[in-house]
């Protein structure tokens, strides 16, 4: 199981970017599926994005055309890069990793991601 530790959240405008990044305690190369989550304030948490062991990606429709997800394996990193965010992209991102051999999940503490003006 990895440790998980998610940073590059904070307030931006409506209109705005940031970038979360998820730092990993151990190699995520070929042996993890990588995903973003969050969870607003009252609701259930739900998935944002995936980066498979084969870099290929997917997101939810609320994200898509804005967020992009990406990996550097060689620094065990994950990434969620978001434009053009809204007031209802507000809420706690979770970064988790998925081993593909033996299915266990790991999860980060999350990252608070406030769009207001």
């Amino acid at each position: 199981q990895v440790q998980l530790v998610e940073s590059g959240g904070g307030l931006v405008q409506p209109g705005g970017s940031l970038r979360l990044a998820c730092v990993a305690s151990g190699s995520i190369s070929s042996m993890y599926q990588m995903n973003w989550f969050r969870q607003a304030p009252g609701k259930q948490r739900e998935w944002v994005a995936t980066s498979s062991y084969k870099d290929s990606t997917t997101y939810a429709p609320s994200v898509k055309g804005r967020f992009t997800i990406s990996r550097d394996n060689a620094k065990n990193t994950v990434y969620l890069q978001m434009n053009n965010l809204k007031p209802e992209d507000t809420a706690n991102y979770f970064c988790n990793a998925l081993a593909l051999a033996t299915r266990q999940n790991s999860w980060g503490q999350g990252t608070q991601v406030t769009v207001s003006s």
